[in-house]
């Protein structure tokens, strides 16, 4: 028989309830697993459940620095670019060069 995986909203919506209702029976029964198991999730939940609440980086925000990252490397590149073609422009287009 093969392990049900339960993601961990489920989860943590299934301890909510069970503190409401203050009955880890009557949860377990209502979505079919066993009481012990739900006593684990609490005991994580009461163990870890601060872990909600500390300072991570957004995704989104670390996703956009790292394409802010990249295209600054482009444009550094493009005025390196731009540089070196104005620095030939001008030299074929003094007395000397030209």
């Amino acid at each position: 028989m093969q392990k049900a995986k339960y993601t961990a909203r489920f989860k943590f919506d299934r301890v909510i309830e069970s503190i409401k209702l203050n009955s880890l029976s009557q949860v377990a029964r209502q979505y079919g697993f066993g009481v012990n198991l739900l006593s684990k999730w609490r005991s994580e939940f009461f163990k870890d459940g601060h872990a909600v609440f500390e300072v991570k980086p957004d995704q989104d925000l670390v996703r956009l620095q790292k394409k802010v990252g990249k295209l600054e490397q482009i444009i550094g590149k493009k005025e390196v670019e731009l540089s070196l073609i104005k620095n030939f422009s001008d030299f074929y287009q003094s007395p000397n060069g030209g």
